[in-house]
């Protein structure tokens, strides 16, 4: 059985730094696996669009796509713009959507890594707070994984870690940062943007960040998360597979 495409689908962005991060990390998942064919697509404001990708898709004569949400919650894109836009699809294409990429181990990784580039060691983590500032969203599911993974962070030793969001739900990454400063024990306090790329929402993170001691960057094209978009699509890969043999 022929692989299917991986078509990495991100939200899309008016800031240019966007697309250009989302194409520098689908890069760099693509050559961990050469024999791959990996396609980008946005659902707004960047081209490549999704159904013009499809569409070119289906000219090529692929048959099975799986179409990976570049999102690390399932919030309303994941659950309703994506699965919208793929139904719109030319027939011929066999399409599985793969989960999104949160939460995973592999996204802790990444949190880390960006803390410890941007100055920190493992050895600050015992009296450094950290601001885990995503996005956010209405979606109390999504806020429940944002704060699930704000815990998570916390076990691998850092004094405290508390979750904020740039937009839709509180608190805010400026009183996020203004409470760890009051926690017992915090001695200095970073932002850990948790968003893929740049953007308007991360530079409200970026602008709530002001008072902390360490602003971390976005998680970009890091290698935890290459080696998370090929795990996503594998699974998917092998659930299709499965229910092609149970048939």
């Amino acid at each position: 059985m022929n692989r299917p495409v991986l078509l990495v689908i991100a939200h899309g962005s008016r800031d240019p730094r966007h697309a250009a991060t989302v194409q520098a990390l689908v890069r760099r998942a693509g050559a961990l696996r050469p024999e791959l064919r990996v396609e980008t697509a946005f659902l707004d404001f960047n081209l490549p669009s999704v159904p013009g990708v499809l569409d070119r898709l289906a000219a090529d004569g692929v048959r099975d796509v799986v179409a990976l949400p570049l999102l690390l919650t399932r919030a309303f894109h994941a659950k309703a713009d994506i699965p919208a836009v793929l139904r719109q699809a030319p027939p011929s294409l066999r399409i599985r959507q793969a989960e999104v990429l949160g939460p995973s181990p592999l996204l802790i990784e990444a949190v880390e890594r960006r803390l410890y580039e941007a100055g920190l060691t493992p050895g600050d983590k015992s009296a450094t707070g950290v601001v885990l500032a995503s996005a956010g969203s209405t979606d109390p599911e999504a806020i429940a994984v944002i704060a699930e993974t704000a815990r998570e962070l916390r076990r691998t030793g850092w004094c405290s870690v508390r979750p904020a969001f740039a937009s839709a739900s509180l608190p805010r990454t400026e009183d996020a940062v203004r409470a760890l400063r009051a926690e017992p024990g915090v001695r200095r306090v970073a932002v850990a943007p948790y968003v893929i790329a740049p953007g308007r929402l991360p530079d409200r993170i970026a602008a709530g960040a002001a008072e902390a001691d360490v602003l971390a960057d976005v998680l970009g094209p890091s290698p935890e998360l290459a080696r998370l978009l090929l795990e996503r699509y594998d699974a998917a890969h092998a659930a299709r597979v499965a229910v092609a043999h149970s048939a």
